[in-house]
């Protein structure tokens, strides 16, 4: 089994840059990702052994990991473990939007920007926060149609964002390069609207969009409809959590970070000895902060490794809390733009699938609820929300908000999260065993009688 000094677990903006902080400081890391490996990749030249196309499903509280890989099943140990697992996208249920077509932001964005391909060959793109834009002018760009941006937000809500906006003018650039490119193809915004149903339409998908107000909640005002073969459906993003949470760090909710987050302190250290969080798992940020706090993640973890009180490490340290503290302050304007809404919960139908790994839907939640359910972990045994393959990565966050409404608790904390279990990930049994012959079996000699 290899050993390291630090696991890193992501391989995105903020895990590659912690896994070379901490390689910079003489330490011995790897970098696991279940994706391929991106085309320019600069950890080659700083001893990082980087281990992608590897599905962790499994990690043990002396920071043993469990991974899948192309060769089979890998196990790997680290005196430290960094968890930069990134997010996932949150979609507000609606009526439809488990029909073929209906994909999320992060995926359109792979297609794209992985693949070079369209999500469709015309698309409608919904939900709230800046990826919007982003993605219908990366479609537009690569040929496709965007028929309509439909957003929870309004034109107050980005004038609130404007100050941060104002203090990195190259984040702002880049938005107003995806909007003139929005506006040139002619494609309108429709600003406080939501998406309503999804149905049928041929060979596409007609879309039926409602006004609504700051808070989500629909509107009694006249309803319009587009076709489109795609829709693109993002209402911000949730801090992938399930790390931390098996390995029992402290965390708590915040509606502002995006959902339930491990509680760190401003370097990332997590409530367990050398646990740290990095990045949107430790709260949503973006690419650009998550890079900063992730290099200010590894440096903190080599300085708690090696020598406690290295002068040129906490410079370096003072130097990255002070580089990611610029970028958080947009962030966190960006993340207030993706928070959850209460009356876009409340809207969600009672027929509407929430859970859609085990097809439960809000009614069942309610009657769940109705008959004395009052935390996650009794609706989690009385309907099977959150037992699919996913694990509740996609439902938890809707069916937590749902039932909190249904007790009356009026905090996330009072209902609780899923109980986080291995395997994090799918994985199946004969890539766990390998190949063996029935001889190859070892068995034990009998008791003694």
């Amino acid at each position: 089994m290899a050993e390291f000094d630090v696991i890193v677990i992501g391989g995105g903006p903020a895990g590659t840059n912690a896994a070379l902080a901490a390689a910079s400081a003489g330490l011995k890391v790897a970098l696991i990702d279940e994706h391929p490996a991106p085309v320019t990749l600069p950890l080659a030249e700083h001893t990082v052994t980087s281990l992608f196309s590897h599905a962790v499903w499994s990690v043990s509280g002396e920071y043993r990991i469990d991974a899948v890989g192309p060769d089979g099943p890998l196990h790997c140990m680290a005196r430290a473990l960094i968890v930069a697992s990134g997010a996932t996208v949150r979609t507000v249920p609606f009526e439809g939007w488990t029909l073929p077509g209906v994909i999320d932001l992060a995926t359109a964005a792979k297609r794209l920007a992985g693949q070079g391909t369209l999500p469709g060959r015309s698309s409608l793109v919904v939900g709230c926060g800046p990826w919007l834009a982003a993605v219908a002018a990366n479609t537009i760009d690569a040929g496709g149609r965007v028929e309509a941006i439909v957003d929870l937000a309004g034109a107050a809500d980005s004038v609130h964002a404007r100050p941060a906006k104002d203090s990195r003018p190259d984040l702002r650039v880049q938005q107003l390069n995806w909007w003139r490119t929005i506006r040139r193809a002619g494609t309108r915004r429709y600003g406080r609207w939501t998406i309503v149903r999804a149905e049928p339409a041929g060979e596409s998908l007609c879309a039926t969009l409602a006004r609504c107000d700051g808070g989500g909640r629909t509107i009694d005002a006249p309803r319009i409809t587009l076709i489109a073969d795609c829709i693109v459906v993002g209402h911000g993003f949730i801090p992938a959590t399930e790390i931390t949470a098996l390995l029992r760090a402290r965390h708590g909710y915040s509606r502002a970070a995006g959902g339930w987050i491990a509680i760190t302190d401003e370097d990332g250290r997590t409530s367990r000895a050398l646990l740290y969080c990095a990045g949107d798992a430790a709260g949503i940020v973006g690419a650009d902060a998550a890079a900063s706090h992730g290099t200010l993640v590894g440096l903190t973890c080599a300085l708690d490794l090696t020598a406690a009180g290295s002068v040129p490490l906490e410079r370096r340290i003072d130097a990255a809390r002070r580089e990611h503290e610029r970028g958080a302050h947009l962030a966190r304007a960006m993340a207030n733009l993706m928070t959850l809404r209460s009356g876009h919960v409340d809207g969600i139908p009672v027929d509407t699938i929430v859970c859609r790994c085990e097809d439960v839907r809000r009614g069942d939640i309610d009657a769940a609820s109705a008959a004395g359910a009052q935390d996650m972990n009794q609706l989690k045994a009385w309907t099977r929300c959150g037992m699919g393959l996913c694990q509740g990565r996609l439902c938890g966050d809707i069916a937590g908000e749902l039932l909190m409404r249904r007790v009356g608790a009026g905090s996330r904390e009072t209902v609780g999260w899923f109980t986080a279990r291995t395997p994090f990930r799918p994985v199946s049994i004969d890539v766990l065993t390998g190949d063996f012959r029935y001889e190859d079996i070892v068995i034990p000699n009998a008791a003694p009688l």
